[in-house]
């Protein structure tokens, strides 16, 4: 982060002093809320309200007395820019706009945040809100907050940025209950001037923040936010949960348009930046609390080790880990042997590990699992049995011997000893969760970001330079498969034709059966209008499908071979309004639409990404010989989804360009309908059916 960028938010973050503009003596009003809540911070506080006499009259009377780095600004929304800028004028360099009034309740605030948004702009005074309940830095006494309570969050190690104050507050009390607290906790309002990005800039440098807690709702500038995340993470796990999983917006012109919705690509894009996704509040805490303590050395597919105190909570644990693709491979002999000697021989050995109860020799169990070299972690869960064995013993002895290995532990009961047992082991580094859920989200929180840094580590890819130009638009069906066999895609032998003749010497010198479509890049779903005509084999049922297709107002024709039986797959490169180009990989046809069994990410693209791209569809079964059928070469696929997205890439004139089917047969993949569409509204979208 720019050297001026930091002391900005510095100002904010981190003031030498703070000015509450419009404080009050009106215990219920919010300028005398924020005066209470800030009553602890150790710098300089000045009460400023012209109509009080014992208050300071302006930010530029509190400045004569001491330094103001921040004002938190206590005034209506109408007078809010007029008063950021008397602040701003007196050498304030942050604001911090609490109240409502603005954006959220239509046009009338809408004028008063953009008034702000001019201030901010003009002066360069960094703004946080307007509407936001505000932010706290406990390890400085800095509570900048109008909720009742949050001063009693203690400092910690997991920083909160939040689009909402609300659910800022609400991850700030959670991660105190979990026995984290927090470094820093924002909410960001409607974010007029600082926004995401920003903070996350800020935190990369921070010292006191070893994990990040993000929660979005939506995204302004999507290259941005993704590149702050991906520098993040590089020193900082980030761990996002995005808000919008049912969003459903006007059904677009295309497939990959339907399936491309805000809340898949931004989590797409989190992802693909290093972030690790959770999909509620409660996941995020217990992610970003275990991220704080514990991270692994990026790896392309770490092994767990399980080991459990009891079996029903154990398989519980085992079944959540399998469903985050978690690998828990069987233990070698060497491993089996050691815990021969230490558990009785009923037990289960190979892992997980079912210790049948713990007790003394714990410490051994977890240390032979440990030692096994397929083994990157080892995630324990007990019940709290404080009579059998001494279970932050058993931790100090094997972190004693094995300092290097991640533990991550579940400790099941309740009670003030419980909680002191938890609280001993986060002391200890351990992170500690009360329940298998809890734990699995963990262990997977760790697997999850080791594999982002593995994929992080791989060289950059650049669009490379294309020799096809795809021209103006509009396109009809032939010409966009033109462009695929230019980009090397294959398709079937077809043939356009201007006229019948045309399509029944087509019919004569095409292999097979072919299918005759209308051919006409003004229509964009010839299917639902009875433009497609399949399995044409003589010319008697060609005669009768050009009949048809001429009463449906056909001029022109294509007269393409049929293609083998296959699994069908929606490949496409959509120029997001937000991220920028990305590409969708899912199962093709109306599946796809039904199931959005979808994989996202930004282009350009690596080959290796875009490989991994099948392997997060839950019907990836399908694409592997399901009941004997073709087996996909995911590097050919990754050819086709690089492609397209280079396309999209390198001519801006293109809005979209789908493959749908794009057909797995037994000799390879096929393209047999296509989409391309132009960003000028003002043209016509070409589209093509079979």
């Amino acid at each position: 982060m720019e050297v001026a960028a930091r002391a900005a938010l510095d100002a904010l973050f981190a003031p030498r002093g703070i000015a509450v503009v419009g404080a009050s003596r009106t215990a219920s009003k919010l300028g005398a809320v924020m005066a209470r809540s800030l009553q602890r911070f150790p710098g300089y506080l000045a009460l400023v309200n012209a109509r009080d006499p014992e208050m300071h009259a302006s930010v530029r009377d509190a400045a004569r007395v001491g330094p103001v780095d921040l004002a938190v600004i206590c005034v209506p929304a109408p007078a809010s820019a007029a008063t950021v800028a008397e602040a701003a004028d007196a050498g304030a360099r942050a604001a911090l706009v609490c109240g409502g009034g603005f954006a959220e309740i239509g046009p009338e605030g809408e004028q008063h945040q953009r008034a702000l948004a001019a201030v901010a702009a003009r002066t360069g005074i960094r703004l946080l809100g307007p509407n936001t309940s505000g932010f706290l830095v406990p390890a400085r006494g800095l509570t900048a907050s109008f909720v009742p309570g949050v001063s009693d969050v203690p400092a910690g190690r997991v920083a909160v940025v939040a689009a909402s104050g609300g659910v800022n507050h609400a991850l700030a009390f959670l991660l105190t209950e979990a026995g984290h607290g927090v470094s820093l906790a924002v909410g960001l309002g409607n974010g007029v001037d600082l926004t995401t990005p920003d903070v996350l800039e800020h935190l990369a440098d921070d010292p006191d923040t070893t994990a990040v807690a993000l929660h979005v709702e939506s995204v302004a500038d999507g290259p941005r936010l993704a590149a702050a995340v991906a520098r993040l993470a590089r020193t900082r796990p980030v761990v996002a949960l995005v808000v919008g999983r049912h969003d459903i917006g006007a059904f677009a012109r295309s497939h990959t348009g339907a399936l491309a919705t805000s809340w898949r690509t931004t989590r797409a894009a989190l992802a693909q930046a290093g972030a690790v996704l959770v999909d509620d509040e409660r996941e995020l805490v217990d992610a970003a609390g275990a991220l704080s303590l514990a991270r692994l050395p990026a790896a392309a597919d770490p092994g767990v080790g399980v080991v459990t105190g009891q079996a029903g909570p154990g398989l519980l644990l085992l079944d959540d880990l399998r469903g985050r693709a978690a690998r828990v491979p069987e233990l070698g002999g060497g491993a089996r042997s050691a815990l021969a000697d230490v558990l009785p021989p009923l037990t289960y050995q190979c892992n997980p590990v079912d210790t049948g109860r713990p007790g003394p020799g714990f410490d051994r169990v977890l240390g032979a699992v440990a030692d096994d070299p397929g083994i990157d972690l080892v995630a324990g869960y007990a019940l709290h049995e404080p009579a059998a064995f001494d279970l932050v013993g058993a931790v100090d002895a094997f972190r004693a011997t094995r300092p290097g290995v991640p533990l991550l532990l579940g400790v099941g009961g309740a009670g003030p000893e419980v909680a002191r047992t938890r609280r001993a082991l986060l002391d200890r580094g351990v992170p500690v969760a009360g329940d298998p859920r809890g734990l699995a989200a963990m262990t997977g929180a760790l697997l999850a970001d080791a594999r982002a840094r593995h994929r992080a580590g791989a060289p950059a890819h650049c669009a490379r330079p294309t020799a096809v130009v795809p021209g103006p638009g509009p396109w009809d069906e032939d010409q966009v498969k033109g462009l695929l066999d230019l980009l090397g895609v294959p398709t079937m032998p077809r043939r356009a034709c201007p006229d019948r003749a045309a399509a029944h010497r087509a019919l004569a010198e095409l292999p097979g059966a072919v299918a005759v479509k209308m051919l006409d890049a003004a229509v964009l779903h010839k299917t639902e209008i009875g433009g497609v005509h399949l399995g044409v084999g003589s010319t008697g049922q060609l005669d009768a499908a050009l009949d048809a297709l001429e009463a449906g107002g056909a001029r022109r024709f294509l007269v393409e071979s049929m293609a083998p039986a296959g699994v069908d797959l929606v490949v496409g490169a959509r120029r997001d309004p937000v991220f920028g180009p990305l590409v969708l990989v899912g199962l093709g046809g109306t599946t796809a639409e039904a199931l959005a069994d979808v994989a996202l990410r930004l282009a350009p693209l690596d080959p290796a990404e875009a490989a991994a791209m099948p392997g997060e569809l839950a019907g990836r079964a399908l694409l592997d010989g399901w009941r004997g059928g073709p087996v996909l070469d995911r590097q050919a696929l990754a050819a086709v989804v690089v492609a397209l997205g280079d396309l999209l890439h390198a001519h801006p004139q293109l809005d979209e360009i789908e493959i749908n089917p794009l057909r797995l047969t037994v000799d390879g993949l096929v393209a047999l309908d296509a989409v391309c569409l132009a960003t000028d509204p003002e043209v016509t979208r070409g589209h093509s059916d079979q």
